[in-house]
């Protein structure tokens, strides 16, 4: 209940006002002069003041304005026995919060008080409200000076209503120069790589996705940032203007420079273990060596093939692609070397081998170690003498084609088993470039996630922004036995599956969840299953293996489901 600090010298008015206080259920603290009232408001604030104007020569109009001194914030009642209109004027200068004229009855004194202590209240409400309101913006004020990214708030009219720390450091400015400015004269010499993003955003109220652009800042130097905007919307929904997002990306883009291609390789990865393979990669690529690329499935031997052929002097030749364990021996010769026409039943023309389609460019061989004794062999001479005769031919056909093999199996031991012939070994072997699995670089786990999204937001026309904080600790945690692709195949499927601005936890895959989790986790509680189906088979062109894959699940699962759901062919 609230507390009164009652001030009368009049010990029988004092006695029956605290008698009425008591008895409507507040706590009184009765005084009989100023000092003695400062002196218990200092000990425990009031709520309310109760005082008589005439206190044994002094005046009670003092109180208000030596509550406030105090720091005191408690509405002031007077009381007076001879009411003038000077009285009531002095009064309300003061600042008291109602005059009231003996005699007081009870209901009148407590009806005031109920007045003032409501007032109290509201006052009191009032500045807690301010206080969280100072305590949040500058709360938000030390977030937005100590964000590393640039921001830019714009109004609606297109003016700068606030940009941080990071902004003016890199467009060299100083606050008092930015607010209140239009933003196409902040931006300067930037508009025309910034303006497109922000004037969007102002327009179409609409989230701008995340692009790429390259900029000049101090002394001619160029870095290349990631731009975005978003509407600003106050609490109840009503449009505010934007924000620009600037994000300093010049060491990523030294592997993932704008374009599609994840870098100057076509790898992402700042790991140790990725830095030595670029450094290699720069070494092989100007020459015609041939590599030997090894690793487990999925850690990325396609694309170092790739990127030696592309930046290497071969770049502007053909580069040809043979996965060898996909084809059988009496296909994979003729496929290799090519065949004349009657070579072989169902050979009713003559055809071109990868060898030669491959001339004065770079043929690629997938699973080496999966190639037969009499491939091999062939392969050997070609290796050595760079010339072979196609199936059922006797003119020897000479071609310039640089070698680069790839091989999950380790070719060491079925050497030694007399699977492989060791002198094919040591020709394909000049230099072994070695893909290390994503456990060995699991620093770059985060980058790579982040980049696959990037890939879909483009494919997909979307704008997903990342992950939450569980679907990226189970990302973090998971063993990734299928290596990188295993990582793309799990972003796809939380990519497909996702609803919101970001991939959860149950939008990937139930293996990488780490949970024994139904395959269609979300289905089950939103009932949006049967569209996850119908995406993931639009996403494979209709293709069921690779739906299922996209979505976690077995091919008989999947059948399953279309047969459920009714969908047809």
């Amino acid at each position: 209940m609230a507390h009164i600090l009652l001030v009368e010298d009049d010990e029988n008015l004092r006695f029956t006002f605290e008698a009425f206080l008591r008895r409507a259920g507040y706590t009184v603290d009765p005084v009989p002069s100023v000092p003695a009232a400062l002196e218990a408001a200092l000990r425990q604030p009031p709520d309310v003041v109760v005082a008589d104007i005439l206190l044994g020569g002094e005046e009670g109009l003092v109180l208000p304005g030596s509550l406030r001194s105090r720091g005191l914030e408690a509405p002031v009642l007077l009381v007076t026995g001879n009411p003038s209109l000077d009285t009531a004027s002095r009064a309300v200068s003061t600042g008291a919060f109602e005059y009231l004229i003996k005699p007081v009855e009870r209901d009148a004194l407590l009806a005031a008080v109920a007045r003032a202590h409501a007032h109290k209240s509201l006052q009191d409400e009032r500045a807690a409200l301010h206080d969280e309101l100072q305590r949040l913006r500058a709360h938000l004020e030390a977030i937005f000076r100590s964000v590393p990214d640039v921001l830019v708030s714009v109004g609606r009219d297109g003016r700068v209503v606030r940009i941080n720390d990071a902004g003016l450091g890199v467009l060299r400015l100083s606050g008092e120069e930015v607010e209140g400015r239009h933003w196409q004269e902040v931006f300067g010499e930037w508009e025309s790589q910034l303006g497109d993003v922000l004037r969007h955003a102002l327009e179409s109220r609409q989230r701008v996705p995340r692009r790429r652009v390259n900029i000049t800042v101090d002394e001619g130097a160029s870095q290349v940032f990631e731009v975005s905007a978003s509407p600003l919307r106050g609490e109840t929904g009503d449009y505010l203007g934007a924000v620009l997002v600037l994000r300093d990306i010049s060491r990523l883009a030294a592997c993932c420079p704008p374009g599609g291609a994840p870098g100057e390789w076509g790898l992402v990865g700042l790991s140790p273990a990725m830095q030595r393979i670029y450094h290699l990669l720069e070494d092989l690529a100007p020459t015609d060596t041939t590599v030997l690329v090894t690793g487990e499935s999925g850690t990325g031997k396609e694309l170092v093939a790739e990127a030696l052929h592309n930046a290497g002097p071969r770049a502007t030749g053909p580069l040809i692609k043979v996965n060898c364990a996909a084809l059988p021996e009496t296909l994979l010769e003729s496929e290799l070397f090519g065949h004349v026409r009657g070579a072989f039943t169902g050979a009713l023309r003559d055809r071109v081998g990868r060898f030669q389609l491959a001339h004065g460019g770079t043929i690629f061989l997938d699973e080496i170690g999966d190639l037969s004794p009499q491939v091999q062999l062939r392969l050997l001479r070609v290796l050595q003498e760079r010339e072979f005769e196609r199936v059922g031919d006797t003119r020897t056909t000479r071609v310039d084609v640089r070698v680069i093999a790839a091989t999950h199996r380790n070719l060491r031991e079925r050497v030694a088993s007399g699977l492989f012939r060791e002198d094919l070994y040591y020709r394909l072997r000049v230099v072994e470039l070695h893909m290390p699995p994503l456990r060995e670089r699991h620093e770059d786990l985060a980058l790579l996630a982040e980049h696959f999204v990037g890939v879909f937001n483009q494919q997909f026309s979307r704008c997903v922004m990342g992950f939450t904080e569980a679907a990226s600790r189970a990302l973090m945690t998971h063993s990734w036995p299928g290596n990188v692709r295993e990582l793309r195949h799990a972003v796809e499927h939380g990519f497909i599956l996702c609803k919101g601005e970001r991939i959860d936890l149950a939008d990937l895959p139930p293996d990488v969840q780490g949970t024994e989790a139904s395959v269609f986790p979300r289905a089950e509680r939103s009932g949006v299953h049967e569209v996850a189906v119908r995406e993931a088979l639009k996403k494979a062109g209709g293709n069921k293996a690779r739906a299922a894959r996209l979505l976690g699940v077995a091919r008989q699962t999947l059948y399953r489901k279309l047969a459920e759901y009714g969908i047809r062919d």
